[in-house]
């Protein structure tokens, strides 16, 4: 993994991707802000400084759409830039339109990035326990077939950082690609980084006892 060099900035983001067909990004743990509060405070806390990276790392003007995460297997498409999705009870966001920004937001639940270059779509899920048990991997790439028509095939799967054993006795990470692979992608990879084993770079839900801030992944089209 490599983090962008733009003043040192928090933003991880992951050689193998194809950074020329769409920007995706995870900004890490923030240094200096304090989250020892509930989820709401520090998203408060986070968001100005997650707008601001966003813009560092390319996002300039674009919109960022993000959903109210319930751990469940939901996926929405987003139409355009002018919708408003954060009340929305939702795991995944897919979209095929430029100028928006998916994001979601992790503390150790895995951000998953799908990527169609064929149709030039993309999708962002939130997938820990419950989400990869739910299969939402697959409701994806059925929902990006009926939208866009995606073929399997085609798509990229990226897992981003997420909580791993020994830290959590769960591998959902391991479920995600099982998944992806049963719904015909090829392309798969999992960046391997576990947030509960480096509390300098990530927050942990589970290792600070829910008491944390919230990593931002994001994913654009040019």
């Amino acid at each position: 993994m490599s983090v962008l060099n733009v003043a040192m900035l928090p933003i991880q983001t992951f050689p193998k991707w194809p950074v020329e067909a769409s920007t995706a990004g995870f900004i890490t743990r923030i240094p200096g802000v304090d989250t020892h509060v509930d989820r709401d405070a520090a998203l408060l806390r986070l968001n100005e400084q997650h707008r601001a990276l966003l813009d560092a790392a390319g996002c300039v003007g674009q919109s960022l759409k993000t959903a109210r995460q319930v751990h469940g297997a939901r996926v929405v498409v987003v139409h355009d830039a002018m919708e408003n999705t954060a009340h929305l009870s939702a795991d995944g966001l897919c979209t095929n339109c430029p100028g928006v920004v998916l994001g979601i937001y992790v503390a150790d639940c895995a951000p998953v990035f799908l990527h169609d270059p064929v149709h030039k779509a993309i999708a962002l899920l939130h997938s820990g326990k419950k989400g990869s048990a739910l299969g939402i991997v697959k409701c994806a790439v059925r929902l990006m077939s009926l939208a866009f028509e995606s073929a399997p095939s085609d798509l990229r799967l990226l897992v981003g950082p997420c909580i791993r054993p020994p830290h959590y006795e769960i591998d959902f990470a391991k479920q995600i690609l099982a998944d992806a692979h049963a719904a015909g992608l090829r392309d798969c990879e999992d960046c391997g980084d576990c947030t509960g084993a480096d509390l300098k770079r990530y927050y942990s839900y589970r290792m600070e006892q829910g008491r944390t801030g919230r990593m931002l992944a994001f994913l654009a089209l040019p």
